[in-house]
């Protein structure tokens, strides 16, 4: 029973181990979560320990970020892959420097250590880690490889995460099926055609049950953007008008600082000593004094996170349909926006097609016909957006919509994989 099942993903991980009752679980990787940040902060300050250069995982690390202290947040680890950087070494802070490598490797060991330091793993990974290029694909599967083997693993295996997805799905039914799996996740979209069945169960090697594989960069991340500019940004000055000039016309508020306050890994530069001047005399720049006043509190005060971390909130809360009120009281004291499922709908409906026309793509390029997909398989956490899911789902009317746990079913399908493999 010394095994595992690692989703390592581009922007959480989860991991999988035998239960003593039988069958497989998740591991809790922090208190009271399943999944964990694939995230690393690497402290300026510290002594270095067995491990290496002191550092924070997971949600630890986004909170070192968030809070502003010295040293570098590592995320979307998971890209590197396949890369020339995997080799290189980048700068952590306090005149350290790791290899991206090692990085990676630093992550999988926590994860080890969190499933009592099994020796056997089985990992999920994309269909094409690099597109069209079969060479940098390969090692960027051997590159994962060799980083699961130097924190501990004699034995490493892979499945790919599609398959893995419709795994739960493919034991429910009792016929051979086509599946489009969607699973999308903060940063990316993608789409997978893949034949399940009862027959093909116990198949291990099921790359050939792949038709097709697709998928653009945009999901979650984006949406949050969106509807943060649309809705909470209007209330400090976004896409306001300046005072009126003598030829009769406003021009606008400039947006530079607004876009980075929306994007979560820009948000932290928009407090630098030398921005914060610049922003304190723009103040005539701006026809309502509130707008000006109530930027600056959030630049004073770092509340920038906070502000994405709402909006992110009221996106899951319009999710489902209706609207929400955003409390920005924090800022301003009754201080508040409302969010409706119209706005939202208008915010991020370009993106939404775009993501839509990824899956029509993606059948296209399996030479199949929309009426021939039997089930659409939804996972990853932007699936619970009702607006998109009904998108997707009316491009095919024919197929059963099918929702599996949209943070976990990688990591739960991989479990069964590898208990199969190693039991």
């Amino acid at each position: 029973m010394n095994y595992c099942a690692i989703d390592f993903g581009t922007s959480n991980s989860a991991i999988a181990i035998p239960a003593a009752a039988g069958g497989m679980q998740l591991v809790e990787l922090e208190p009271g979560q399943r999944t964990m940040p694939t995230a690393v902060f690497y402290f300026t300050e510290g002594r270095d320990d067995a491990d290496g250069p002191p550092r924070a995982f997971g949600r630890a690390a986004l909170a070192a970020y968030v809070e502003g202290i010295d040293g570098r947040l590592m995320r979307s680890m998971k890209s590197i892959l396949g890369s020339s950087l995997i080799d290189q070494t980048t700068d952590v802070g306090g005149g350290r420097g790791a290899k991206y490598a090692d990085i990676v490797a630093g992550y999988l060991k926590r994860l080890r250590r969190l499933a009592g330091n099994p020796e056997r793993a089985v990992l999920g990974r994309p269909v094409f880690f690099v597109d069209d290029e079969p060479e940098r694909d390969a090692q960027a599967q051997a590159a994962l490889e060799a980083a699961a083997r130097s924190v501990g693993f004699s034995e490493v295996h892979f499945q790919y995460e599609p398959i893995a997805a419709a795994f739960d799905y493919e034991s429910q039914i009792d016929s051979e099926r086509l599946v489009l799996v969607a699973d999308i996740g903060g940063g990316t979209s993608d789409f997978s055609i893949v034949r399940v069945g009862p027959a093909r169960m116990q198949r291990l090697d099921r790359r050939d049950d792949i038709l097709a594989n697709h998928g653009v960069h945009i999901a979650g991340t984006d949406f949050d953007r969106h509807i943060e500019l649309a809705s909470v940004l209007r209330e400090f000055g976004y896409r306001a008008l300046g005072p009126m000039r003598a030829d009769g016309t406003q021009r606008e508020v400039p947006s530079g600082i607004y876009f980075d306050l929306a994007t979560w890994h820009l948000i932290n530069t928009a407090y630098s000593p030398q921005r914060m001047a610049e922003l304190r005399q723009m103040r005539s720049f701006y026809d309502n004094a509130d707008h000006h006043r109530r930027l600056m509190t959030v630049l004073e005060e770092r509340l920038g996170h906070e502000l994405a971390s709402r909006a992110e909130g009221a996106k899951i809360a319009v999710a489902g349909g209706g609207d929400t009120q955003i409390d920005l009281s924090h800022v301003e004291r009754g201080l508040s926006v409302e969010l409706s499922e119209a706005t939202a709908v208008e915010a991020l409906d370009a993106d939404l097609e775009r993501i839509v026309q990824a899956a029509r793509d993606t059948v296209r390029q399996a030479g199949l016909a929309p009426e021939r997909i039997d089930a659409l398989y939804f996972t990853g956490g932007s699936t619970g957006l009702r607006l998109l899911s009904e998108r997707i789902a009316a491009q095919f009317s024919k197929a059963q919509a099918v929702r599996g746990d949209r943070f976990a079913s990688v990591a739960t399908g991989l479990g069964l994989h590898a208990a199969r493999l190693f039991a």
